[in-house]
């Protein structure tokens, strides 16, 4: 049965899409950028600090769809600069200490609102 996922805990959908659709035992998370959702607004800060706001709302959207990182079984991660790519990996690690999900990390020429990280995730359902 397909279901969509919303939660105010992360930032709202900026287009025509969902911030996830279940499916079939699966979650699929759209891209998150980092907004901050009680602001709206890119956080402040470098790569670092952009990746964290990612990884929180990834996390948000995926406990409104009663998963979680625990649970994410591949990741998309869009980068603006490779050179940044140590410092988002750094952050990323941290939200999966054991057992990550299958990865691909791309640079991408631009992404929404200019911001330097967007990363995607599929995940097993609560």
């Amino acid at each position: 049965m397909r279901r969509t996922v919303h939660t105010d805990r992360a930032p709202q959908a900026i287009g025509p899409y969902s911030q996830a659709i279940t499916w079939n035992g699966l979650v699929f998370v759209s891209g998150q950028i980092p907004l901050d959702p009680a602001t709206g607004k890119i956080v402040e800060g470098g790569i670092a600090e952009q990746t964290r706001q990612v990884m929180t709302n990834l996390a948000a959207i995926l406990e409104a769809a009663g998963s979680s990182l625990a649970s994410t079984l591949r990741a998309t991660v869009y980068l603006k600069d490779m050179n940044e790519f140590p410092a988002m990996n750094a952050v990323y690690a941290e939200f999966f200490p054991a057992e990550p999900p299958a990865r691909a990390t791309v640079e991408v020429a631009r992404l929404p609102r200019d911001v330097r990280v967007e990363i995607d995730v599929v995940a097993v359902a609560g």
